[in-house]
């Protein structure tokens, strides 16, 4: 695996995680001393183990929302490669966008999910420095959605679904992919896949950062990871505009209702993915299986329609997005009496002696 996690081993630990990692340490303590001096220390270990779920549970049903951008950044979380190596077979990688370049943030390729053939497009972010390097961080330039949508036209002439796998800080904000146009690929992208007539799955499977993952976000089903996010800017980001200090971005990332249930909440995605005890970073095996099974189940509902009606209820849902209605009940004595229907000539009559009045006083 491009991860190299374990299923159940977590070797780093994020702030609010102190209590579940003295218990992990005190599990491979034990192994360790029951290999190294022969004891038989099995009762132990599984009553660490059942307090360690106990914690795990405790500490993940209350997560604030800053806590649940930090899962979903978390280092050892899968990345799209390990979805990528360990649910798609036959994968067939595609290169370029024919006008620029091959940009690595963005991987483009064929392959099958169970006996579904596909098209299969998914920001990387990079595991190692290196590869950090060389796919940006995450951080796509126009060149990758250009050849993203390259790409998702070549499956809709031959009739293959497309899904996309969205996890970025956001679309790379550089000079270089300013002058070559990024705003304009992302642009063009969300009008193009708003028509492509073939179903399109879209997973947000870590950080769904603004208009850098909407490139790739427009589709038929758009569902998230339990612990993922979704949001029109970075918690820092929003902080360092509003406040102008970054540090207020616990309070920033409560303020932009970025977290999967919110985004339920607000009809901004169609399903949550669970996530195993801990998040995807403890059992990368069960993520990848929930992830393939609601792709799998997403597919088949969406063969079941017509184009045409997938097509127009892909365009509402797009038109939707970011829309928000409030109601706002007054009572009686916060309501303003209507002014009587008078003439133009009439209310600068009545204005005029209003003022008159006030100068006498």
């Amino acid at each position: 695996m491009a991860g190299q996690n374990d299923n159940n081993t977590v070797n780093q630990y994020l702030p609010f995680e102190e209590t579940v990692a003295q218990l992990d340490r005190q599990v491979v303590e034990l192994k360790e001393q029951a290999q190294t001096k022969g004891l038989d220390f099995s009762a132990e270990i599984r009553q660490l183990q059942k307090a360690q779920t106990k914690e795990l549970k405790r500490v993940y049903s209350s997560l604030n929302p800053w806590q649940t951008v930090q899962v979903a950044r978390h280092p050892q979380r899968p990345l799209f490669t390990d979805y990528l190596d360990h649910m798609v077979k036959d994968v067939r990688e595609l290169h370029g966008d024919r006008l620029f370049g091959d940009d690595r943030a963005i991987v483009t390729a064929l392959g099958q999910i169970g006996h579904e053939k596909v098209m299969i497009v998914g920001q990387n972010k990079g595991r190692e420095t290196k590869e950090k390097i060389e796919c940006n961080f995450g951080c796509p330039n126009p060149e990758g959605y250009r050849k993203a949508l390259l790409k998702m036209k070549f499956a809709e002439k031959y009739g293959l679904p497309i899904v996309t796998f969205i996890d970025t800080p956001g679309a790379y904000p550089g000079i270089g992919a300013e002058e070559r146009g990024q705003a304009q690929a992302i642009a063009l992208n969300l009008m193009e896949m708003s028509r492509l007539k073939v179903p399109i799955i879209c997973i947000v499977i870590g950080e769904g950062g603004s208009g850098g993952a909407l490139g790739i976000g427009v589709g038929d089903q758009i569902a998230i990871l339990e612990y993922a996010y979704y949001s029109v800017i970075s918690p820092e980001g929003c902080a360092a505009i509003l406040w102008r200090d970054g540090s207020k971005a616990n309070e920033a990332a409560d303020a932009l209702k970025l977290t999967s249930t919110d985004l339920k909440k607000l009809n901004l995605v169609d399903e949550v993915i669970k996530e195993p005890l801990g998040g995807a970073h403890r059992n990368v095996h069960d993520t990848i299986y929930n992830v393939e099974q609601y792709i799998l189940k997403a597919l088949r509902d969406c063969k079941r329609q017509k184009i045409d009606n997938l097509l127009d209820a892909r365009y509402e849902k797009l038109r939707k997005l970011g829309n928000a209605f409030q109601t706002v009940a007054q009572s009686k004595s916060q309501e303003k009496e209507l002014p009587d229907n008078l003439s133009v000539k009439k209310q600068l009559e009545q204005a005029t002696k209003a003022q008159k009045q006030r100068m006498k006083a």
